[in-house]
């Protein structure tokens, strides 16, 4: 299976705009900087004659596909696409063998490049241990899964692992500003209104791929290019909603407001909303976050795992897929019961240390593992409380300063009315009462 750039294909067929900007080179690559420096092992590998073995792991439209072209362009080599949702071991060998023959009668290298690996099984990745093994073919696997839990280890083993990052605004905007004014692309023959990148900017989501598919659409329709046009040709309306703006605080303001207040259907409006304006996904995932311990707390502890579980999964996967793992959390949030004290323990701590009660740490709590701790008396008196039933004992832990305080003040609510219960007991035995 040959490439999809190959030059008899181009000439038979018109590419994409998104495939025709592909960069030629290292340097014509857009974002990913942390990859792309002099000296780092991709710049390395791509300067060496010898063969290698790669994975590139990160978000849909971050440049996985454009990289291993971009090493199969500079290195000269043939560039073989083996799609893992369509293929089977059949093509893999076959794809194998043709790059065998081409390296034993030319001597010509082949780029052998895995589109989604993460989707093969064992046997096919079996299939290809030989050739990365061997050096058959420079192997390039693109996932945007964690390849740990999903590729095979001595596959893993044998290659090279690259994490790509998100693409920010600025680099997206940058595709964008190269393809409207390169022959390749648009080649200056349209003009695009500066609130018009903004929004597919917006729409982009960090995805380039999506924003220059977004913008020849545009192009299609008209060669002055205004938001309106945008809006028509991607079959969405814009929200109005600027990032920078009131709108933006409003919205986000709404949003944690609504979940707080346990209504669901309004919190995935207001999600909804974001996600259609084109707010960056991360920092609505953050936001979740925040929130889990914030209002919900340990009145259920299962809220943040599944918030940080959701940042975790937009980061790795991106939109539009992302917005199910964000209206997971966010329904998980709206629906649990509520609770503030974490932040209002931590607020009450933080203010007392800043008013200078601070008070020295009880000695029989230093630490006395270094020399010339136990002249100082450091851990004399210390009582291990495995030691004693129930895993508790009576001694001082706090400074004398703050003994009496009273930080921690659960509510009923949910699970934290157990752990109410308890915290009284605990503190009422520590305190002597």
């Amino acid at each position: 299976m040959e490439s999809l750039f190959d030059s008899a294909a181009e000439e038979a067929t018109p590419q994409p705009l998104a495939v025709r900007m592909r960069p030629r080179t290292l340097d014509e690559v857009i974002g990913q900087r942390h990859l792309l420096g002099a000296g780092t092992p991709l710049r390395r590998l791509v300067e060496s004659e010898a063969p290698m073995s790669l994975f590139l792991w990160g978000p849909p439209g971050t440049g996985k596909t454009t990289l291993a072209y971009v090493v199969s362009n500079v290195t000269k080599r043939r560039f073989v696409e083996v799609s893992a949702v369509s293929a089977g071991v059949k093509d893999v060998r076959a794809a194998i063998d043709v790059a065998k023959r081409e390296l034993g009668m030319s001597g010509r290298q082949t780029v052998l490049f895995v589109d989604e690996v993460h989707r093969f099984n064992k046997a096919q990745q079996d299939a290809l241990l030989p050739a990365v093994e061997n050096r058959w073919v420079t192997f390039i696997g693109a996932t945007t899964e964690n390849p740990f839990f999903s590729v095979i280890s001595p596959l893993l083993s044998r290659s090279l692992l690259l994490t790509l990052e998100s693409l920010t605004d600025d680099d997206v905007r940058a595709v964008l500003e190269r393809a409207v004014a390169d022959e390749r692309g648009l080649g200056g023959r349209a003009t695009v209104a500066p609130e018009a990148v903004d929004h597919l900017v917006r729409l982009a989501g960090g995805d380039a791929r999506r924003s220059l598919t977004y913008l020849e659409a545009a192009a299609l329709l008209s060669d002055d290019i205004t938001v309106e046009v945008v809006e028509k040709a991607v079959d969405k309306a814009a929200v109005r909603y600027d990032r920078q703006g009131d709108q933006h605080y409003d919205v986000i303001s709404a949003f944690i407001k609504s979940m707080r207040g346990s209504d669901a259907d309004a919190a995935l409006h207001y999600l909804a909303r974001m996600i259609e304006a084109g707010e960056d996904p991360r920092f609505i995932a953050r936001r979740i976050v925040i929130f889990a311990s914030e209002d919900v707390g340990l009145a259920d502890p299962t809220c943040l795992q599944t918030a940080v579980a959701a940042a975790q999964a937009v980061q790795l996967i991106g939109l539009p897929e992302g917005q199910i793992n964000l209206a997971h959390a966010v329904l998980h949030c709206a629906l649990a019961p509520k609770s503030n004290a974490v932040v209002k323990a931590i607020g009450a701590a933080i203010g007392d240390v800043r008013r200078g009660l601070i008070g020295q740490v009880p000695g029989h709590l230093r630490d006395a593992h270094y020399p010339g701790a136990a002249k100082l008396g450091h851990g004399d008196g210390y009582k291990y409380p495995h030691d004693f039933d129930h895993g508790l004992v009576r001694q001082d832990y706090a400074p004398e300063q703050v003994r009496e305080k009273r930080y921690y003040e659960p509510t009923k609510h949910g699970g934290e009315g157990v752990l109410a219960e308890r915290w009284a007991r605990i503190r009422d035995f520590l305190r002597g009462s």
